[in-house]
């Protein structure tokens, strides 16, 4: 059955008269008849449709629970977009297998141990005046005690910090209105420092904590150095919330265990949830995150444990920057109002939603008006007197998120499965609607901000039973939508959700993400730097150190160069991949057999990958990432040779197996192969001669590499001949073949020569006409054009001279090459080359440098 209430087959004049005339109103009844959809459920669905191309209006990051990663997907369609690898490997974006990422989550290690999974629960965006900022996002994970930076200009995770006295967490990450911290709550009493210590000491040793991140805004990064933490009693903390508004600098904590019970059931005593649960009230602690930031700058104020600082109890109490407030029992959820009034708190074991009054709350500590105090000296408020009131919504309220009309909350009932619309401000109950099955977390569109948007609400349900077709006994989660538009909720959609238990979603405008498609190029994506890897077409190389060899190698439809790798056994290989493109979505990926690396390099980014050469063979790599037509061809070989082995080359037990006939064939074909490189080699002689080559050190360094391959040759050569003359054909073509190895190695070093003095030779670049070349390389352009010849692009040779007004025609195209695709001479070249000029976001200054580079091209057009 669907989830939407059936009405009789009968279709209002307004829907048959919108439908009828896409489809015709026969054809949707028959539609409607054969999948037994009701107009209730028709309108869901066109609620939801997005037709091809459509974009979402909101983006929702949701926590993957145990995956340790982040999904992505958009209200209103539901789509996935992205899954984000934040604690956990996530192969298709090589995160976990690329060096830059690797480092990431080393960095996520606790005491030395190397970390390789998460249970994230809580993101939160960035924010300005409590609104949501599209630039970071902040996760936290439950299971190990850590919190994660994820930058939202690309989408991936930049930081992990461990929390250092914290032995598990669930109260992370909530942010300050202005982002100045990342508020994190420890779950689990524990001690704070490593030691041991005996459940007997639990009250006099065992404690709970919150620690406030620093968070530095500019770089987009936590500021660990300037984080602190505050030391609270063990009860078990759980989630926070920053005030805002009036209750700006105060943030408020739950917990449960005011018992403080140590459990025993192996013992013979009841379970940690009998005594956990004895109590009427818990403890939500009230702390002023301003008055701690300037308590923790005097060393007096607080202990260091593991390297971090600590305000204790004590010191907090005595300057008024703690408080607790008696809350009902074993609560899960603490919300504050977008205006900052007014918190809310809901009970698992209560049917009660309570309201609390700041103003309330604040008089009675200007007032020192206090209840009493707990064990640990911490001032107690009177919770009559702090609260505004009390509504009963149904079984396990949970959590809250707003409406943007005021005084307007949703509420999860976990028990009731149902989400309940009510008013906080004059204390009743509006609409209910039942989800399922057992919703824990609930959002509305930026529905925990200062300006919350409402329209929709997402049920975050833990589990979903029947909804699904079975697929084994582990069900997935189930995300449903409902419309909160009118006046009764509507649920709308549901989603199967397969990756973890995703506890948490925060949502966000989509207009308010501004990622980047492309990189500029040579980034490390995981510092925003340009990698020490960059390496530009004509760049790609191969350095060996002793056992250390370093490839820097280029990706581009559709080829990866070098395409030969050679390296011996136990040889220590790094190879840098950056990827050419300027045309968005066009990510390459990485791979090489056996050695489990794997990269995605997406346009303008350097990834890198290292591991040790120890298995002898031929290792074939490729591109993962199908790009282009000849994807398949996209490889390339590395091959891992013993040097401590002599091996018999396969050609010549091949040579010995051939005919006299074919003997001469093959030798006739190698020396006329011989012959065609031989004469490359003198015209670049000629070449060099000619411009006088002995005048610049640097081609004379090359010209002599050059010269001395090239000198080997005479003496190889001798021996191929008198070979032949022997009659021993197969001696002659592998000593043939030698002398082509030493023609090739002659040919690389001279073209580079000849480069390097066509180079020298050529008209000084001025320092307009260096930047231009600088923009050409960083932009990627030589990806697809290669001066003096035809590439995957034209030649760019002449074109300033292909055009009226050409350097107009030129900027213009680069502008905004999308104004040009319906000309003939772009569509000739589009359809020639298959391929379009992408938008590469340049600026008006950096065309006009290019502009001169070209020019300065055309003037020394004559080296080439």
């Amino acid at each position: 059955m669907s989830s939407f209430i059936k009405t009789p087959f009968v279709m209002t004049a307004g829907l048959c008269l919108a439908m009828s005339s896409m489809f015709g109103a026969s054809e949707l009844e028959t539609i409607m008849k054969e999948r037994n959809l009701s107009e209730k459920d028709v309108l869901a669905a066109a609620k939801t449709y997005q037709p091809s191309g459509r974009k979402d209006e909101y983006v929702v990051f949701s926590s993957g629970g145990q995956s340790g990663q982040i999904l992505v997907y958009g209200v209103p369609s539901m789509r996935i977009y992205k899954y984000i690898g934040v604690f956990t490997p996530e192969p298709w974006q090589g995160y976990g297998y690329d060096n830059e990422s690797k480092a990431i989550l080393k960095s996520g290690a606790i005491r030395g141990k190397e970390i390789t999974w998460g249970d994230t629960h809580h993101p939160n965006f960035t924010e300005k005046n409590g609104e949501y900022v599209g630039d970071y996002l902040f996760i936290n994970d439950k299971a190990n005690p850590r919190m994660a930076v994820i930058n939202l200009h690309d989408f991936e995770t930049s930081q992990i910090v461990v929390n250092p006295i914290m032995k598990s967490e669930h109260g992370g990450s909530f942010v300050t209105p202005n982002t100045e911290y990342v508020i994190e709550a420890s779950q689990y009493a524990a001690p704070l420092d490593n030691g041991y210590h005996p459940i007997d000491e639990y009250e006099a040793v065992y404690r709970g904590a919150v620690t406030l991140w620093k968070f530095d805004y500019a770089k987009g990064k936590i500021d660990e150095k300037k984080s602190f933490s505050l030391e609270l009693p063990p009860y078990m903390q759980d989630l926070s919330d920053a005030g805002k508004g009036e209750s700006m600098g105060w943030a408020f904590t739950n917990s449960f265990n005011s018992e403080m019970y140590t459990g025993g059931i192996e013992k013979g005593l009841p379970p940690f949830e009998a005594g956990m649960s004895r109590n009427d009230t818990d403890y939500m602690h009230v702390y002023n995150w301003q008055i701690l930031e300037k308590l923790v700058q005097d060393p007096k104020n607080y202990k260091i444990i593991n390297n971090h600082k600590v305000i204790p109890i004590s010191v907090a109490v005595a300057n008024n920057a703690l408080f607790l407030i008696p809350e009902p029992k074993s609560p899960h959820g603490v919300d504050v109002t977008p205006d900052g009034r007014y918190i809310l708190v809901g009970g698992k074991l209560d049917t009660h939603a309570s309201v609390y009054d700041f103003r309330k709350i604040k008089n009675l500590i200007d007032k020192k008006e206090f209840a009493g105090k707990d064990p640990f000296g911490i001032p107690i408020l009177d919770m009559k007197k702090t609260l505004h009131g009390q509504v009963e919504l149904g079984l396990g309220p949970l959590h809250n998120a707003f409406d943007s009309k005021d005084g307007i909350v949703y509420t999860s009932l976990y028990v009731d499965s149902q989400v309940v619309k009510w008013d906080y401000k004059n204390l009743k109950t509006l609409d209910r609607v039942n989800v399922h099955y057992n919703i824990g977390h609930l959002d509305t569109m930026e529905g925990k901000s200062a300006k919350p948007v409402g329209k929709y609400a997402l049920a975050l349900d833990k589990l979903s039973i029947d909804r699904f077709n079975p697929v084994g006994p582990l069900h997935p989660q189930n995300h449903q939508l409902i419309d909160i538009t009118g006046a009764k909720m509507e649920l709308i959609y549901d989603m199967p959700i397969p990756l973890g238990e995703p506890h948490d979603v925060i949502s966000i405008a989509a207009s308010k993400l501004k990622p980047a498609m492309t990189y500029k190029m040579g980034t490390n994506s995981r510092t925003g730097e340009q990698s020490v890897g960059m390496t530009l077409a004509g760049q790609e190389r191969i350095e060996r150190k002793g056992k250390d060899v370093t490839v820097y190698a280029t990706l581009v439809r559709s080829h990866i160069n070098p395409e030969h790798i050679e390296v011996n056994k136990g040889d220590n290989v790094t190879i840098y991949l950056t990827n050419l493109e300027r045309a968005q979505d066009e990510t390459h990926g990485f791979a090489i057999d056996l050695y489990n690396v794997h990269a995605s390099i997406e346009p303008g980014k350097t990834a890198s990958v290292s591991f040790v050469a120890d298995e002898e063979g031929v290792f074939p790599y490729y591109c993962t990432e199908f790009c282009s037509a000849l994807h398949l061809e996209m490889m390339g070989y590395m091959y891992v040779k013993d040097p401590n082995k002599k091996y018999e080359s396969a050609r010549k037990m091949k040579l010995q197996e051939l005919s006299k006939p074919e003997l001469e064939a093959e030798y006739k074909k190698v020396i006329a192969t011989n012959k065609a490189t031989d004469d490359v080699i003198q015209s670049v002689v000629t070449f060099l001669k000619e411009k006088h080559f002995e005048k610049y050190p640097k081609v004379k360094q090359l010209v002599e590499d050059a010269l001395d391959q090239y000198g080997k040759i005479a003496e190889v050569k001798a021996k191929a001949d008198e070979a032949y003359k022997k009659g021993d054909i197969n001696g002659a073509i592998l000593w043939e073949y030698q002398v082509w190895q030493y023609m090739v190695k002659t040919a690389d070093v001279g073209l580079r020569a000849k480069n390097n003095l066509t180079k020298a030779l050529a008209t000084p670049m001025s320092p307009v006409v260096a930047r231009g070349e600088e923009a050409y390389l960083k932009g990627g352009c030589n990806g697809c054009h290669v001066i003096g010849q035809v590439s995957s692009g034209p030649d760019l040779t002449g074109v300033l001279l292909r055009h009226e007004n050409a350097e107009q025609w030129v900027f213009d195209f680069i502008k905004n090459p999308a104004t040009k695709y319906e000309e003939d001479y772009v569509k000739a070249m589009i359809n020639y080359f298959n391929l379009r000029m992408p938008n590469q976001h340049m600026t008006d200054q950096e065309i006009k440098d290019i502009i001169e580079y070209l020019k300065w091209i055309d003037e020394n057009a004559g080296l080439n």
